[in-house]
């Protein structure tokens, strides 16, 4: 269908003023009947067949009657190619003919062929009697064709309440509701006495706005004409206060009634579970038996859903066997509903269970089991069932494909992934947003984040979901930046949510965008948001990352403590090392009786680690299954291996590898190697390297810390090699990036960027920097790299962009005010003393986040004791 206003078109409705939106350079007595051919796409040329309407023909039976007597056969193509015959032979068309093809196109949903009998009509008869016009109205509208329907309500010279009521149910059907109650008020203007059909739908559009006051308004015309004993008319006067929210002034109505239907009591019970008010509800459909009334499958699949809303399954099963009893076995209807609210609280067997007991699965039979799979943590049955839904012949709608999609993200299966999209385009789902947002969502959870940008482009329509999709996409493949960039353009457009508010907050903690994290906390406060959902944790998170460790505590006071609030401080103290914290911190939280779970444990065995506190360790790590019933996971055993190697215990940490209890991993074994790279332990160092890549050897972090191990050994032979080798894989090591926010905006340095406007600036100031250190003590700072090995060394290990970063901060921030740069990746112990340096001529607090500590310099002073860099002497 052509694209249609929202907005009706002005069209006076005098009888003897036409207006076409189509033709709208034709008057209907003068219609160029070549145009209509050209728009409808038919022939009049002449057929091979002999005509059935000649002089010469044997059967003098008269064709109107044949094209009536073969549409009342259902005989669409006999009956339109005998028409056809009879405008090329001029012969007269009666109005009853029309009017019986038109109803034969409207009930086959043949619109092409319905267009053709329209352009007759427009030819032949320049005015449209009520008969002919309402047989067009309601073709087109049943064809969704408002364009044309308009039109010919405007041509007609009469209209009745039949005309009316068609025009107006096809706005409310379409989504154009003030249209349609626009439409309504003209009708009662011009004198038109609504009927019992024009009710319903006028009331039905009031709900679906919802606007209760027009629906109040109605509700007096219903009165006034003298409708309120009309059963239709009453139920839809309690669907539409339901709709719009007005729960009692629906109950008023139903007790009121002298007469009900099931009908009325399923729109009153369905009405209370959709308003939040089941127990109301079931006590309605108590009644509802003792008044003697049947339940009908409207009444089951309601009460089923409400018991989904319970979250109740007991009760749910109750009602599963009432309708065994009283239907003798399992509706597809009730069926999709049992499978739905048994995946809702998780007992996907049940539900397994009676998918298998419906005998005619539909598209909604397969959709509710392949996304309650999904939901409950099993995308390999969700993908498996998606494939027997396919051998069954069941064509998919864009449900199922958002739900095996998300599957799809979750196991990383580009390949079925992107045949899906492909399938999403041939058949046309890709217009659907909640296919496209997931098709974002899935390129991004499989690293394709460039696809998802593409398919985010396309999307038409983008709604709040598909902005946050592809914002959380950028965050999660580590372009924070671009994701800070996207946000700046929705919030033009679009008013972000609070799961919108947690991505962007998640991006400034990685880029270290403390005044854009505060900006989001004041939209939250703005907006109400910032007590909703995880918003919380994500705005203390962004602050530890930040290294405001006062904002935090603010934070953390003011807002609902749980175990991941204090998580997420632990976390913060293991990253800067601060081990004696992190102990105290998580005494506190045992004694407000929060219990600890595994990441409590990662957290504080890290901070142990990173501080020394190798007895403290070894005893929390008992601690967890003999005092908190916490079996350690792989990761916990790679935190004690940090643990032990750290402390220089490096044939401690191997023994405890090999008596594990578990199988070793890749994390194992490359906490063995970092710590052997720390302390220039090579035989060991390589006999964790072999077991390392026998494990995975396409891991690009193992790559790169085995280079750092050989680059700290001075092996940079084998450096070189393994940048071969990992070239030839197709791995490439990220460049150094630095960020550093500048009254409000993030800027991002590259290493060795030669483009920035202010390089001869930046240059020149880190320049000087270097002068004064020679003259201090001699030593100029690694600045160079040139050479295969510098070049290595910057590559691998740092990439010096931090420098570039510090320096455009100097430029550009009042003096005194501190300065905070993310990079990721590690920092060399050059930059390191660099900036100890810089921070000590300059006098400013100047806090560096690499991949694995916090730096923060004072004075010529950094927070991590000059622990927490990579060696590359």
């Amino acid at each position: 269908m052509a694209a249609v206003s929202t907005k009706t078109p002005q069209i006076p409705l005098n009888s003897d003023i036409h207006f076409s939106p189509i033709y709208n350079t034709l008057k209907p007595k003068s219609l160029n009947f070549s145009r209509i051919i050209q728009r409808h796409h038919f022939s009049l040329k002449k057929t091979q067949e002999v005509s059935v309407y000649s002089p010469n023909s044997t059967d003098n039976k008269d064709p109107n009657s044949q094209i009536c007597e073969l549409c009342l056969h259902g005989n669409l193509e006999e009956a339109l190619t005998l028409l056809k015959s009879l405008q090329e032979l001029q012969v007269c068309v009666e109005e009853d003919t029309y009017i019986a093809v038109l109803k034969l196109c409207e009930w086959k949903r043949a619109a092409n062929e319905g267009s053709t009998v329209y352009g007759y009509v427009c030819k032949n008869l320049p005015n449209l009697s009520v008969r002919l016009g309402n047989a067009l109205l309601s073709m087109f509208v049943r064809l969704g064709n408002l364009v044309d329907a308009w039109y010919v309500f405007g041509k007609m010279s009469e209209r009745d309440v039949f005309s009316w009521n068609v025009l107006v149910g096809g706005y409310a059907k379409g989504g154009f509701f003030d249209e349609a109650l626009d439409l309504y008020h003209k009708m009662l203007w011009v004198g038109i006495k609504p009927d019992v059909y024009t009710f319903p739908c006028v009331l039905r559009t009031c709900g679906g706005v919802p606007d209760l006051g027009r629906g109040r308004e109605v509700h007096v015309h219903v009165l006034r004409f003298g409708y309120a004993l009309e059963v239709d008319v009453v139920n839809s006067l309690i669907t539409m206060y339901v709709k719009c929210g007005d729960v009692c002034s629906a109950r008023m109505v139903f007790d009121r009634m002298v007469n009900r239907d099931r009908i009325s009591w399923n729109a009153m019970i369905s009405g209370y579970f959709e308003n939040g008010r089941c127990l109301e509800g079931f006590r309605l459909f108590v009644m509802m038996r003792e008044c003697f009334v049947d339940p009908d499958l409207m009444t089951i699949t309601s009460l089923i859903s409400a018991c989904e809303s319970l979250g109740d399954q007991r009760l749910g099963k109750a009602i599963q066997g009432y309708a065994m009893r009283a239907e003798g076995g399992i509706d597809v209807a009730v069926g999709n509903a049992l499978v739905q609210m048994y995946c809702s609280v998780g007992n996907w067997e049940e539900a397994e269970k009676v998918f298998t007991r419906i005998e005619s699965k539909d598209v909604v039979s397969w959709t509710s089991m392949i996304s309650g799979y999904e939901n409950n943590g099993m995308p390999e049955k969700a993908v498996e069932t998606y494939q027997l839904m396919e051998l069954e012949g069941i064509r998919p709608d864009e449900i199922t494909l958002a739900s095996v999609l998300s599957a799809c993200a979750s196991l990383g299966l580009l390949e079925m992934g992107t045949k899906l999209h492909e399938f999403a385009k041939r058949s046309g789902f890709i217009s659907y947003v909640i296919v496209a947002n997931t098709l974002v969502d899935f390129y991004s959870k499989c690293g394709c984040v460039d696809q998802a940008l593409q398919v985010f482009h396309n999307i038409r329509e983008k709604n709040v979901i598909s902005w946050t999709s592809i914002i959380l996409g950028l965050r999660i493949n580590s372009r924070s930046f671009e994701a800070l960039n996207l946000f700046r353009n929705m919030q033009g457009i679009l008013k972000p949510n609070s799961v919108t508010l947690i991505s962007v907050l998640s991006a400034c903690a990685r880029v270290g965008a403390l005044m854009c994290g505060k900006e989001m906390h004041a939209q939250a406060l703005r907006t109400g948001l910032v007590f909703d959902g995880f918003f919380p944790n994500a705005l203390l998170d962004m602050y530890v990352r930040c290294g405001k460790n006062n904002l935090a505590w603010n934070q953390f006071n003011t807002q609902k403590r749980d175990l991941a609030s204090w998580n997420i401080l632990l976390t913060g103290y293991a990253q800067r090392g601060q081990g004696a914290l992190a102990v105290d911190l998580f005494n506190r939280m045992i004694a407000t009786e929060v219990h600890p779970d595994g990441i409590t444990f990662i957290s504080l065995l890290c901070a142990c680690s990173r501080s020394g506190m190798v007895v403290e360790g070894l005893e929390y790590f008992k601690s967890m299954e003999r005092n908190y019933t916490i079996t350690p996971n792989l990761k916990h055993y790679a935190c004690v291996v940090d643990l032990l190697g750290r402390a220089g215990k490096l044939e401690d940490a191997h023994k405890f590898i090999l008596n594990m209890p578990i199988e070793p991993d890749q994390a194992i074994w490359g906490a063995l190697l970092n710590t052997c790279r720390i302390h220039k332990q090579l035989e060991l160092g390589k006999l964790a390297a072999e077991h390392l890549f026998k494990l995975d050897d396409g891991a690009l972090g193992y790559y790169t810390l085995l280079c750092n191990f050989y680059a700290d050994n001075g092996k940079w032979d084998e450096v070189a090699r393994l940048r071969k080798l990992m070239t030839e894989k197709g791995l490439s090591v990220d460049p150094g990036c630095s960020w550093v926010e500048v009254k409000g905006k993030v800027h991002a340095f590259l290493s060795g960027d030669d483009f920035h406007p202010q390089i001869k600036e930046i240059t020149a100031v880190l320049e000087g920097f270097y002068e004064k250190m020679i003259a201090a003590d001699g030593n100029a700072p690694e600045i160079s790299s040139g050479t295969e090995v510098e070049s290595s060394k910057a590559e691998v290990l740092c990439g010096h962009s931090e420098r570039l970063a510090i320096a455009f901060g100097l430029l550009n921030t009042a003096p005194g005010m501190p300065i905070l740069v993310t990079k990721n990746l590690y920092m060399c112990k050059s930059c390191h003393t660099t900036i100890k340096f810089i921070s000590k001529v300059v006098r400013r607090e100047i806090s560096v986040r690499d991949t694995d500590h916090f730096h923060q310099f004072n004075d010529g002073i950094c927070s991590c004791r000059d622990e927490g860099y990579w060696d590359d002497n």
